[in-house]
């Protein structure tokens, strides 16, 4: 069963996150095999103060 975690910025409507799950959906049943229903797509809204790359702040 593929758990995946969603990492952005939040801002998003839930509109945008539905699209996005199912395509993330389609995406792991397509490549690796796995039935619709064991894909479970998370969604963590992290703000941007909390976002560092190569130690520097975003």
């Amino acid at each position: 069963m593929p758990l995946i975690k969603i990492s952005m910025y939040p801002g998003r409507t839930k509109m945008q996150k539905e699209e996005f799950a199912k395509a993330v959906t389609d995406s792991a049943v397509e490549i690796l095999k796995a039935k619709p229903n064991h894909v479970i797509v998370v969604f963590e809204d992290n703000p941007q103060e909390n976002w560092y790359l190569a130690g520097d702040h975003l």
